[in-house]
């Protein structure tokens, strides 16, 4: 957004989700689409008098249309959408004194349309028409009425389970019996006419099968091997898996999966002693799910909160657009629940932290654990948000590592069972050749690498997830776990298998 007017910046801004620039010949109809999609979308500002290539054609010389066209967002917009209106002096394209029009749109907190009824939403800078599902999305994302309250057709008492509604009361201190709860606080059952209305969030929140009524309203989670998502016969994903149920169970079980796909490193700190670190602060990816789960619009049915881990980032995806007056700009500042009672039953359990906090405090750690600030981005009714490593996939292949800031050694955690004794000796190996070896173990034998390599999307997945770095590392692996007499290749080079030598209660081959 432009805060102060000067007729080159005018010129040469670039259009956008903020911006655009139209002739003076514009009539006041399509002049009302523009103030309309800005109100609804985050604001910004509409120059009227310089053309598409930038030439100054100016406003002067025509009253009666200038006119018409400062009525527009009282006369054509419906409800009226307020704007400021600056005149900016200038020279026009023929050399005469002349001026632009500037129309500066604030976002509104309600849903506006144009004459005969059309919402249109900014998208880039382009003004989408949006149709009545959308409209519908934008005023729940506004809060002109909240989603969660709307009655779920077809619901009754029956799909909520009173036996979970009984343990949150007694969480709670609620005195009285799951079906009085239900009944008397918030909403959750509402009786019109003698008929039994289920809220949203009481399918969401209480719900026997909540995915009956809300099919998509689920975590799916894909780790990827690599810092890119691949299609058709490049695909690359390793891990594809899916959490349902009522969001608080869903949301426990997404956050205990992700933890086992977070990578942790060791360095040697300054006092000579190894430190361990996430690759993200773990308060940081836990809020990222949280957030989807308790800000989703859940009047978007077709898709699901999604959870995608690179080897050097992590982006989560949540349906609908950013709440009431929250911009990406003022993330970190402004707040707002798309979903009070949703939030409100989270922070009962210590996953939603108190208004204000959780933004702004995973931007300060990302900060302090070195790591560049969040991505937030908002792409029609999807909000992205993205988490970026420091560390470099160079600086954690190999069990020495690159250097890190002052010199310190980056390498791989080692879990606690990874001392492997053979041969009366103890082998301290890396997490990724601890999990070799268990997986070994477990089936009793392993194809050669370049089978490994060539089928491993197709074969096991979890292999793949063991096995996620480059051909040379993995070489370099069974190498040394094959030089430790640890591992032994059978059969010949293409088409035999490897196996972890038995060893006796001594630590002898048998």
């Amino acid at each position: 957004m432009i805060n102060t007017y000067d007729i080159k910046e005018l010129q040469l801004q670039q259009e956008g989700q903020q911006f655009d620039r139209k002739s003076f010949r514009i009539d006041a109809k399509t002049l009302a689409v523009l103030v309309v999609a800005f109100a609804n979308a985050d604001g910004g500002d509409v120059v009227i008098g310089i053309e598409d290539n930038g030439k100054i054609t100016g406003i002067n010389g025509n009253e009666d249309h200038l006119n018409e066209l400062l009525r527009v967002p009282f006369d054509f917009c419906l409800p009226s959408v307020p704007v400021e209106v600056h005149f900016v002096d200038c020279i026009d394209e023929e050399g005469k004194a002349n001026r632009v029009l500037v129309m500066h749109v604030e976002p509104s907190m309600r849903v506006h349309a144009n004459q005969v009824d059309d919402a249109y939403y900014r998208v880039g800078d382009k003004s989408k028409k949006l149709n009545f599902e959308m409209r519908m999305q934008l005023f729940y994302a506004k809060g002109g009425r909240y989603y969660e309250d709307e009655p779920v057709y077809g619901a009754t008492i029956d799909d909520i389970d009173l036996d979970y509604v009984a343990q949150h009361c007694r969480k709670i201190g609620y005195a009285k019996d799951a079906e009085s709860y239900l009944r008397t606080n918030k909403g959750y059952i509402t009786t019109v006419n003698g008929v039994d209305k289920v809220s949203g969030a009481a399918i969401l929140l209480f719900g026997k099968d909540p995915q009956k009524f809300f099919q998509r309203a689920r975590i799916r989670i894909v780790r990827y091997l690599g810092d890119e998502e691949r299609f058709g016969r490049e695909m690359n994903v390793v891990k594809d898996v899916s959490f349902e149920g009522r969001i608080l169970e869903m949301t426990q079980k997404a956050i205990a999966f992700v933890d086992t796909q977070i990578r942790e490193y060791t360095f040697l700190g300054e006092d000579a002693r190894f430190v361990t670190i996430p690759q993200y602060p773990p308060f940081c990816w836990t809020e990222l799910i949280v957030n989807a789960v308790a800000h989703r619009d859940y009047s978007i049915l077709g898709t699901d909160i999604m959870v995608k881990i690179f080897d050097n980032h992590y982006v989560v995806e949540s349906p609908g657009i950013l709440p009431g007056m929250v911009r990406i700009d003022n993330i970190r500042q402004m707040h707002f629940s798309r979903n009070p009672k949703i939030v409100e039953f989270m922070r009962e359990y210590k996953l939603v932290k108190e208004f204000g906090e959780g933004v702004d405090r995973m931007f300060r750690e990302m900060s302090e654990a070195g790591n560049p600030a969040p991505e937030y981005k908002q792409v029609e009714f999807m909000v992205k948000v993205r988490l970026n490593s420091a560390l470099r996939e160079e600086d954690t292949n190999d069990i020495k590592g690159g250097e890190k800031q002052g010199g310190d050694q980056i390498k791989e955690k080692r879990p606690e069972n990874v001392l492997e004794k053979t041969l009366n000796k103890e082998v301290q190996l890396t997490e990724r050749q601890a999990k070799i070896i268990n997986r070994l173990k477990e089936t009793g034998k392993m194809n050669v690498l370049e089978n490994i390599l060539e089928n491993v999307l197709e074969t096991s997945a979890s292999l793949a997830s063991y096995l996620g770095v480059n051909e040379r590392t993995i070489r370099r692996d069974l190498q040394f776990l094959q030089k430790q007499g640890i591992i032994q290749h059978v059969g010949p080079d293409k088409g035999g298998h490897w196996e972890v030598i038995a060893q006796d209660e001594k630590g002898e081959k048998q």
